[in-house]
Order: structure tokens, then C-alpha cells, then sequence
């Protein structure tokens, strides 16, 4: 970041005009500048997104100073989020005090040790400087004589756009003027959905189009509209053009690139999305610079050359300065009396120990007091290993944090294993519903599918079924078209105001039976068929993916699945695979708390394919070849966990046997009491519901179905850690919903290729979870996506705040903060705890490059228990 390009050093030329790149310098440089973004997902797909992914290869820490010192982002907790989460004794101050000996004992200074403690100590405090001390005529005259004497040694700033350095005539900065123009012309070229008019030229790219009609831009005066008329045709090369117009020198292009990326992370991010999807499309975002960096040349011209900017280096030393004065208790008489090489010291000292490490030194001692007690709380479990010959049933959840309370509510009804894995089942498969042409990727987003299962019925029954949707279809779009439409939309109010007034009185006032009666009618209507899945491979050349699978496939799945969950023997005579959804009404969100891994699809489908493929017999007689033997009467079974009214709902039961049928009764007989429990215990964490509740159920959907309802649940806010390892190592601890858990046993896993698998798949997706949630906590004015009442859905691509703002990238307030100035969210970076043997941590970070570099930089933190119950940190 921000670093001379070795390249372009090498391949720079000298022509009579000036310096210019060779052909393919810009686009080297753009891929390695669009490391500062994450690709953006639709909403409708929504899926998790760790805003840092390209940055991993530097520390967390450095990241952190780079996004402060170019763009005033700081990514740790504010001072208010750590003094909260002391007072509330979330962290233990021996961590804090021992962390500052740390990086005392790491560093080497002439200061004396006691009075850089005492320095420091007062630091840690996180209290402001008082106002009267900064404005005082005598720390002026000593920062004036300071200043004198240090001229020369201000420290380098990156280069920043010259659009964030001017303001116009009325103070505003152009850089907004120039993003409310950028936004403009991205949301015409990337509209999927809600204009009525497409982007003229739009087939033609985004730099065409836009070039073609800024021309007549209404919003530019003639002068800027005829300073982009003679741009060249092909976007790098106006690229390379404005960027020497504007004189940005070639070891800083780089960093220029870089700075307009993260003006607008969202719109820029799916533009980088978007051009990894098609090939027509894979110089978007060397357009979107192109368009993005031209206009700013257009608007800055009349600036040009730009005067030499007030330092900041004075209001940075007064603060450096106070702190010695009111910290340690200087007088301004002994400040003056030190050296200038004393001074120096001293101001360099307190330059490096600054709001920003005292911050990371609060983190890490809140980070270490989480992983001390839920050290603790695992130690103290005493739960014995269960005979899983006695289970009346197994259900295989996915890892995600709202599966464990509801996974320990049903184990305390019985005899009841529950077995955690990704919520995909380890199934590449795109899905296709009954009815539609499209298929949805059904799995994480890391993996491209590798099949398509599509729901299959008899042709009269899909025909007839077909007939009925197109005619709810035809309803809808008949309500669009006229809504978009010049004279039919002043008709429509008459049309629909009676009906639409109705369900919003309806809505508003009975919202969960409501809600029902419109579901029973719609259910009523459609009555769709009953549907058998395309598991069997059918050769068809017009598909992109192979329809069902080839023989080999289906044993392949069901094994791998199987062995991912450490269900390889002792199976129950009923085998649950439970995915999971949610349910929300007028929620643009809604896809967000369904599976945070997989796009927005709910696991549903996928647990039914698996139970499908396991419960065939050509299946069961190859497992059985390999050692994995499933009883005759065992039945695998698929239902869904929908999170929001945390109730299990069934979608495939075949015919059962005797014992299968026992555990299906038992189990009918005990998921009231288990929702019923589950619901009370995650109901009383929402704000405004802290009081008991008679009937947890019923309030449960009424926040399902309240289409004014800002929170329907808390998704996976408090994510925490992640424990890879059996259950028996958490069975009777109460994790408060705040852990990712994912079945492990070493003991079947002796090469250690499981473990790698875990971590490079989950273990990456739970890493993206929190560090979406810790972004859209500590930064949410950058990183989150404001609040929900306020929000526009724009282009049937996301939400934006108004109309005119980054289209938002993150998670929106009320899924973070419990009020306007508390956080229910802690932004602590992921605890990933794998229960195995020191070595097999130790060859998983000498295999797996990536996952160490984690480790090393601060992205995630790792520990480990092994067989005796100790405990390694890394």
C-alpha cells in the first residue's frame, strides 16, 4: 500500500511530453491497489464480508495506522466501547498493566523506566487533554519554539487525491462533490432492477456509456463538460492521461489509486465484484477509476497548481507536548529547561505511545480476558463422554452462534447428541426451486459450485403449479410497470389505496396474524406440489453445471459429510440435518440472517439433499464397502432451525422405522418446550424486551412478521470464537450464543487433512463473520450501513443513506449497538480453540501459509487444548 511499485520503476519511459506507463503498468497497478477493498455482494445475496481480506499480508496493527493517518478510519474500539466494557468487567486490568510491560520491555529508551510508566499509566486512563491547557498562550509559545527548532523533521504524509486537499468557494470539500457525481453515474450503470429507463449505451461498458453522456451532464457547467470531450476511447488510457494531467508522480500513483478506491469502498467494491463474474465485464473497475479520476481532473483544473497546504504539525506537537505537562506534571519551566535532544525524546516517545496504542493495548487485554475465562469456563466443565449407542437421535447443526443455545436447550430433554458443521453440509451444489430457471449457489462463497439439484414434480403438477405463480408474477410486475410509468402511476393510488391501506392498518396493528393469514393464503393458492430431488446425473449440454450426480459423486458426498461431522459409526436410529434460516417482513437485511456464509441461502435444501443421498441404498451399500456401516433402521431426516422464532421445522421425512418413528415422536413431543426455552433466553438480550415474557413463542413471530421492526433478531452479533473439537468439551457450558462450534476429533483425522479442511473453509468464513461485525462496530460511519430507518435500497443492488451516498457495505446499527451510545456487539478479533495435540496445531501452521500469516499478523488468534487439557496460545 502506498509503496513504490518496483515495476513501474523498471518499466517507466521517457518521451519529449513528459513520463507515461507502459501498456500494462496501470492495470498491474489497480490489481495491486484494489487489495484496499473487498468485493461487494448484492444485498439479495448478501453473504459475510471482511473489508480487510486484500490487507492480510501486513499486521493488523499496521493496517490500523494506514487507515488512520490517510483516512481518518480507526479501526480499534472508541474510548466509550472500552470504558464500557471495563465497567462492566469485560476486561480484566492485570491484562492491561501486564500488555504495557510488554511493550516497555520490547522497546529501548534514555527516558527513565518510572517516569515512561508514569507516562503511560496516565495514557491508559483515555482521558482528553483539558481544552485549557491546549488553548493556553504558554503551550503556544512553547510549540512556536519547538517547531523553530524541528522544521525540517515533520513527518511524511501519504499523498492523498488533490480532490480531498481543496475546498470550493463555499468551503466544500470537492472530494463530496466529486463522490455525489461518482455515485450518480454508478447507480445508472449498475441499476439490475429498479429504473425505469436503462443506462443508455450501457452494453457498451461503464467508461463508454458515462463518456458518451457526461456531455450533457446538466449538473457540470460548460467548462467541465468541455474539458472531458477530448477524452481518449479506451479507459486506461484516459486513466494514465488525467493522472499525469494532474502531475501524480509515478512512485505515488499507486497510493493515488488506492485513495480513490476508499472514498467509496461500497460502489468501488461491486464494481470489483462485478468484474469477476463475466468476462465482458473484467476491466470495471479500471473504468470506474477511469470515470471516477477523470471528473476530479474536471473539477480540480481551475485549482491547479494547488498553494502550499497549512501543517498540521503544530496541533499534533501542542497535544504531544500537554501530554508531558499534565500526565507526568512538567511544569512549563522544566519543559524549557530540558535539551532539545531531551525534548525530541520526549515528544518522539509520546508520539509512539499515542490514543491508538492504548487502544490496541485495551483490545488485546479484553481479547486476553475473554480467552481466560472461557479457558476457565471449559476447565471446569466435567461432562463425560456420552455412549452414542444410547442417543435416541443425532442432529447435525450448523456451526453458526445462534445454533449452540438452541442446540443446548434440546440436549437437556434427553438423550440427544447434537453434532456441529458448516451449514452447507459440505455440498458444492447450486439449487434450483420448483419452477425457476435460475439457480442460487448454495454454499460458501469462498467455493464455486460444482452441481446443480434442482426440486423436480410430474408435469401436470408442475404445469398447473407453474400457472398459478405466473399469475401472482403477473399481479406484481403489472404493479411495477404501472408504478414506473409516467400516466398509469397517477392512476395506480386509486387502484391500490384501499387494499394497500387495509394490510398496513392490518400490518401494523395484528402483524403476526397478519402475516399468517397472508402466507395461508398465498400457500393456499399456489399449493405446491409435492417434489422428489434431481440427485441422478442427467447429461444436458445447455446447462453450465451437471444436473444430480454420477454414482461416484453421491458416495463421495455423503462420506465426506459424514467424516466432516465425525459420524462414522454409532449412528442413532433418526440422523437430523438441520440447516438453517430466518424470517423477517419489509427487511432488505432479510438474507443476512439467514446462513452469513452462504449468499443468503438457508441450508435447508442442502439438508435435504444429503439426508436424500444418505439414505439411498446404492449409497449405504458403498459406505458400508468402506467400513462406514449405517444400520438398516436408521433414517436420515432433513428440518430447518429457523433462527428468528427458534423453532425446527421438518421438510423431508421419509418412511421410518419402528425405533426411527420413537425418536420422531419423542422429539414432536419436546421441540415446543425446547423453542419455548430458546426463545426466552435470546428474547430478554433485546433492548427494549429486558423484562419477563409470558409467551416467548408468540412474541417471537410477532417480530417475524412486524414489518416495522428494525431487529427481528440479533443475527450473529457477540461472535466470539470459534472451537473446532468434540462436544463433550462444551456440552454443559453456557456459551451465551457467542461461539461458532464445529465437531472435531483428531484421534480420525492422522494425516491432519480434516483439520486443514476446517480451517480453510469454516475457519475462513467465521473469520469474515466477525471481522464484518468488529468493522461495522468500531468504524460504522465507514465500515457499517447506518440506520435501517433511514435507509434507501438502491438499484436492487443494497441500501445507501439518502440518495446520494457510498452504497453501504456493512452491517446497519440496530444489529451492532444495544442504543445510541452502547454497543451490544464486542469488537473482539475471532478466538479459534482446536481441541488436538500440539503437533497437529504446529503442521497445520507450517502447511497452511495463509492461515499462519493470520496468526502472526492479528487477524485471528489461536489456541489450542490437547488430550490432557492443556492449554497453548499461538
Amino acid at each position: 500500500m502506498g509503496a513504490t511499485s518496483v515495476l513501474m520503476k523498471e518499466n517507466v519511459r521517457k518521451k519529449n511530453t513528459g513520463i507515461e506507463f507502459q501498456e500494462n503498468d496501470i492495470n498491474v497497478l489497480i490489481e495491486i491497489a484494489s487489495r484496499v477493498i473487498a468485493p461487494l455482494w448484492p444485498i439479495s445475496t448478501f453473504a459475510a464480508r471482511h473489508p480487510w481480506m486484500g490487507l492480510e499480508r501486513q499486521s493488523f496493527d499496521q493496517v490500523a495506522a494506514w487507515l488512520k493517518e490517510t483516512h481518518d478510519v480507526d479501526i480499534y474500539p472508541s474510548v466509550s466501547m472500552i470504558l464500557s466494557a471495563k465497567e462492566k468487567g469485560e476486561i480484566d486490568e492485570a491484562f492491561v498493566k501486564l500488555g504495557l510491560q510488554q511493550w516497555l520491555d520490547s522497546h529501548s529508551f534514555t527516558i527513565s523506566r518510572c517516569v515512561l510508566e508514569r507516562f503511560c499509566h496516565r495514557a491508559l486512563k483515555l482521558e482528553p487533554l483539558p481544552n485549557s491547557l491546549l488553548s493556553s498562550q504558554q503551550l503556544e509559545e512553547l510549540v512556536d519554539e519547538y517547531c523553530e527548532r524541528n522544521a525540517s523533521s515533520s513527518e511524511h504524509r501519504p499523498t492523498q487525491p488533490v480532490s480531498f486537499r481543496i475546498r470550493n468557494q463555499h468551503g466544500e470539500r470537492l472530494v463530496n462533490i466529486l463522490d455525489y457525481h461518482v455515485i450518480k453515474w454508478c447507480k445508472l450503470y449498475l441499476d439490475e432492477s429498479q429504473a425505469g429507463w436503462s443506462m443508455p449505451n450501457r452494453k457498451e461498458g461503464f467508461y463508454s456509456a458515462w463518456r458518451r453522456l457526461v456531455q450533457y451532464d446538466p449538473a457540470l457547467s460548460k467548462k467541465q463538460r468541455d474539458r472531458l470531450k477530448g477524452l481518449p476511447n479506451e479507459a486506461n488510457k484516459a486513466l494514465q492521461e488525467v493522472l499525469f494531467a494532474l502531475k501524480v508522480p509515478i512512485s505515488e500513483v499507486q497510493t493515488y489509486l488506492e485513495g480513490h478506491l476508499l472514498s467509496l469502498p461500497g460502489w468501488a467494491g461491486m464494481m470489483l465484484w462485478r468484474s469477476k463474474q463475466s468476462s465482458h465485464e473484467q476491466a470495471l473497475l479500471t473504468e470506474y477509476l477511469a470515470v471516477r479520476i477523470s471528473m476530479e481532473w474536471a473539477l480540480v483544473q481551475p485549482y491547479l497548481p494547488l498553494t502550499n497546504q497549512q501543517s498540521e504539525n503544530k496541533i499534533a506537537t501542542a497535544s504531544l507536548i500537554a501530554s508531558w505537562l499534565h500526565w507526568v506534571g512538567l511544569t512549563t519551566e522544566e519543559w524549557s529547561q530540558l535539551s532539545s535532544v531531551k525534548q525530541n525524546e520526549y515528544v518522539m516517545f509520546a508520539r509512539s505511545f499515542d490514543e491508538k496504542l492504548c487502544k490496541k493495548i485495551w483490545l488485546e487485554a479484553w481479547e486476553q480476558t475473554q480467552l481466560d475465562r472461557l479457558r476457565r469456563q471449559i476447565s471446569s466443565n466435567k461432562c463425560k463422554t456420552k455412549d452414542k449407542k444410547t442417543s435416541l437421535a443425532q442432529f447435525a447443526f450448523c456451526i453458526d452462534v445462534r445454533s449452540e443455545p438452541f442446540r443446548r436447550q434440546l440436549e437437556k430433554e434427553g438423550s440427544f447428541e447434537t453434532i456441529g458443521i458448516a451449514g452447507f453440509f459440505g455440498l458444492p451444489i447450486a439449487t434450483s426451486r420448483l419452477g425457476s430457471d435460475l439457480s442460487h449457489p448454495s454454499l460458501p462463497v469462498i467455493l464455486k459450485p460444482q452441481n446443480t439439484v434442482k426440486e423436480e414434480t410430474g408435469q401436470k403438477e408442475l404445469q398447473s403449479y407453474l400457472e398459478r405463480k405466473q399469475a401472482v408474477h403477473s399481479i406484481s410486475n403489472t404493479f411495477k410497470t404501472m408504478k414506473q410509468n409516467v400516466l398509469s402511476s397517477l392512476l395506480l393510488p386509486e387502484l391500490s389505496g384501499p387494499w394497500l391501506s387495509l394490510q398496513m392498518v392490518l400490518r401494523s396493528f395484528m402483524p403476526r396474524r397478519t402475516g399468517h393469514l397472508i402466507r395461508n393464503l398465498r400457500e393456499s393458492w399456489l399449493r405446491k406440489p409435492n417434489t422428489t430431488l434431481s440427485l441422478h446425473h442427467v447429461h444436458n449440454q445447455e446447462e453450465s453445471l451437471p444436473i444430480g450426480f454420477s454414482e461416484e459423486e453421491k458416495v463421495n458426498y455423503a462420506r465426506n459429510s459424514l467424516r466432516m461431522m465425525g459420524l462414522l459409526k454409532d449412528f442413532s436410529p433418526l440422523v437430523v440435518f438441520c440447516g438453517h434460516g430466518s424470517q423477517s417482513t419489509n427487511n432488505p437485511y432479510a438474507s443476512s440472517l439467514d446462513c452469513g456464509a452462504c449468499g443468503g441461502a438457508s441450508g435447508g435444501f442442502n439438508a435435504r439433499v444429503l439426508a436424500t443421498l444418505c439414505n439411498l441404498p446404492e449409497v449405504r451399500q458403498a459406505l458400508s464397502s468402506e467400513g462406514i456401516t449405517i444400520p438398516e433402521n436408521t433414517v436420515f431426516v432433513a428440518a430447518e432451525h429457523n433462527t428468528t422464532v427458534d423453532e425446527l421445522h421438518w421438510i423431508y421425512v421419509p418412511d421410518l422405522s419402528d425405533d426411527a418413528q420413537k425418536a420422531f415422536n419423542r422429539i414432536e413431543a419436546i421441540l415446543p418446550r425446547v423453542s419455548q426455552n430458546a426463545n426466552k433466553k435470546r428474547l430478554a438480550q433485546l433492548a427494549h424486551l429486558q423484562k419477563k415474557l409470558k409467551n416467548p413463542n408468540a412474541v417471537a413471530h410477532e417480530f417475524a412478521e412486524d414489518w416495522s421492526e428494525v431487529r427481528p433478531e440479533w443475527g450473529l452479533a457477540r461472535n466470539a470464537a470459534f472451537i473446532i473439537g468434540q462436544r463433550e468439551l462444551t456440552q454443559n457450558c453456557d456459551l451465551e450464543g457467542r461461539v461458532f462450534l464445529h465437531n472435531y476429533d483428531w484421534k480420525q483425522d492422522e494425516s491432519g487433512d480434516l483439520l486443514a479442511s476446517i480451517i480453510a473453509g469454516p475457519g475462513t468464513v467465521t473469520q469474515w463473520i466477525n471481522l464484518q461485525y468488529y468493522a461495522s462496530t468500531v468504524a460504522p460511519h465507514y465500515y457499517g450501513s447506518g440506520n435501517k430507518v433511514t435507509q434507501t435500497v438502491t438499484a436492487g443492488l443494497g441500501v445507501m443513506q439518502g440518495n446520494a451516498s457510498d452504497l453501504l457495505a456493512g452491517l446497519p446499527w440496530q444489529s451492532v449497538m444495544l442504543s445510541d451510545y452502547e454497543a451490544f456487539h464486542s469488537p473482539l478479533r475471532l478466538l479459534i480453540v482446536i481441541q488436538a495435540p500440539k503437533d497437529y496445531v504446529e503442521q497445520l501452521l507450517k502447511n497452511d501459509s495463509i492461515f499462519r500469516e493470520k496468526v502472526q499478523n492479528g487477524w485471528v488468534r489461536l489456541a489450542s487444548i490437547d488430550s490432557e487439557g492443556r492449554w497453548e496460545t499461538w
